[in-house]
């Protein structure tokens, strides 16, 4: 940090007079934020939530804020480093998986596990206050803007479908996190991790067979178009899986805005900005699926018989977590327990 000298208040005005910079004027000074994510440039995420809460910061604040969009990493780096980027100020505001970078967080890893969530609405609300009340160090490295989850995350193949458990032995299966991909394992694909971004070369290429993201994302990478095939369930029991996100601001950058900015960055984040994020995401699956209906894909929706195989054999993944979240001095029973009533009471609003 620069070293500061104090000076009494009459001095600092008629030092800034003197500099030509009033007081009343710096109030009134602009401020450029960057914000930096993995999502392309066409995709729902950037144009139906990204862009349109830039656009609302920065009309909220008179213009006063504005911001510099970059999708695709265009600013450099992977998305495993997209956390840290926003924590060590190359970038302002950056929206990522926290689960990319497996067991940093592993509280808010709880809201992963299978057939937990219900809708993203109501899910991304018990995500934020689960924050607020049970961990609210877990992002302590910056200033947290916003919690949420995506829909029904589901199967995509390429080369059979996926009608059953049975299909799935010996299917190399592209995972998000490390739960998902312990579920993926649990019931009995062979898990592989990477980013979304690498989805279209893993499956051109082979080096997976099928991959798990919701239907909102598939169109951005041309899932439909390099799998023919998708499995999903109904809305009835839960989601096989969702991934948790974290749009995170720099906290220096945020706490050297004028207190007026801050309302305005205050007043876009927190429960409802968080809840927003979830219904616009999942609000999207419908396109993502209708553009797999246009191609002539496959769609299989899985019976309730075959929702319950699927629990059982994933239910160990729950325990697992538990276990490790007791080793690491956290009551994973409760912290269990306490997801599960937040899902079910905002799911009731």
């Amino acid at each position: 940090m620069k070293r500061r000298t104090l000076i009494s208040g009459g001095a600092a005005a008629a030092a800034a007079t003197t500099l030509g910079t009033p007081l009343a004027a710096l109030a009134q000074q602009t401020v450029t934020l960057k914000f930096h994510t993995f999502m392309a440039p066409m995709s729902n995420v950037w144009l139906s939530m990204h862009k349109p809460w830039m656009e609302k910061v920065e009309k909220d604040s008179g213009g006063r804020i504005k911001f510099e969009g970059y999708p695709a990493m265009q600013l450099g780096g992977t998305p495993v480093q997209l956390y840290d980027q926003a924590r060590d100020g190359v970038v302002d505001v950056v929206w990522t998986l926290p689960g990319n970078t497996a067991g940093r967080f592993p509280r808010i890893e709880v809201f992963e596990l299978p057939f937990m969530m219900n809708n993203a609405e109501a899910t991304s609300k018990a995500y934020w206050e689960y924050y607020q009340t049970y961990c609210p160090d877990e992002f302590k490295e910056t200033h947290v803007l916003a919690l949420q989850v995506h829909g029904p995350g589901m199967f995509h193949s390429a080369h059979k479908p996926i009608k059953s458990v049975a299909d799935l032995k010996g299917m190399k299966v592209r995972g998000p996190t490390r739960l998902v991909t312990k579920m993926l394992q649990a019931v009995g694909a062979t898990p592989v991790g990477m980013p979304l971004p690498q989805i279209p070369d893993a499956l051109s290429k082979g080096t997976i067979d099928a991959c798990v993201i919701p239907w909102e994302v598939v169109p951005s990478v041309k899932v439909h178009e390099l799998t023919k095939y998708h499995s999903e369930f109904d809305n009835s029991g839960g989601a096989l899986y969702t991934t948790t996100f974290v749009m995170a601001m720099n906290k220096a950058r945020y706490d050297g805005l004028a207190p007026d900015l801050k309302k305005v960055i205050d007043a876009n984040s927190g429960l409802a900005t968080s809840a927003w994020l979830g219904k616009t995401q999942q609000g999207n699956d419908a396109l993502g699926r209708k553009a797999a209906v246009d191609r002539g894909n496959q769609i299989y929706q899985f019976t309730a018989a075959q929702r319950e195989e699927f629990i059982k054999l994933s239910s160990h993944v729950d325990e697992e977590w538990v276990a490790d979240m007791d080793k690491r001095g956290f009551k994973g029973k409760d912290l269990l327990a306490a997801a599960k009533s937040l899902i079910a009471k905002n799911g009731k609003t």
